[in-house]
């Protein structure tokens, strides 16, 4: 069964630092892009970052310089370390796989982590 589950959210104060993992089961992450996402209530979705299946990465200008995305194919882990945390990236964030590798149609989708941000 195809699955991807994060993991590492929680409730942290402005700041702070936060580290979401996006576990793949059911398939290798090895050949696919992945995505991080979040949405807000009341919110539309967001691209929040991106790293492709040779390294290349891409972020959302308001998260440049404060969140690093990276992968661990051997643990079929992607990370997505968040420093300097502003109240306002408080949201679910989620990530999704792209198997043809242009972070942009997705072919499978996680549930969710929650991320709150305040003091």
């Amino acid at each position: 069964q195809v699955q991807l589950v994060e993991s590492g959210g929680g409730l942290v104060q402005p700041g702070g630092s936060l580290r979401l993992s996006c576990l793949a089961s059911g398939f290798s992450l090895e050949r696919y892009s992945i995505g991080w996402f979040r949405q807000a209530p009341g919110k539309e979705r967001e691209g929040v970052s991106c790293i492709t299946s040779d390294g290349s990465i891409y972020y959302v200008d308001s998260v440049k310089g404060r969140f690093t995305i990276s992968r661990d194919n051997a643990k079929n882990t992607v990370y997505l370390q968040m420093n300097s945390l502003k109240p306002e990236d408080t949201a679910v964030y989620i990530c999704a796989a792209d198997q043809a590798g242009w972070c942009n149609e997705y072919d499978y989708w996680g549930q969710g982590t929650q991320v709150t941000v305040s003091s």
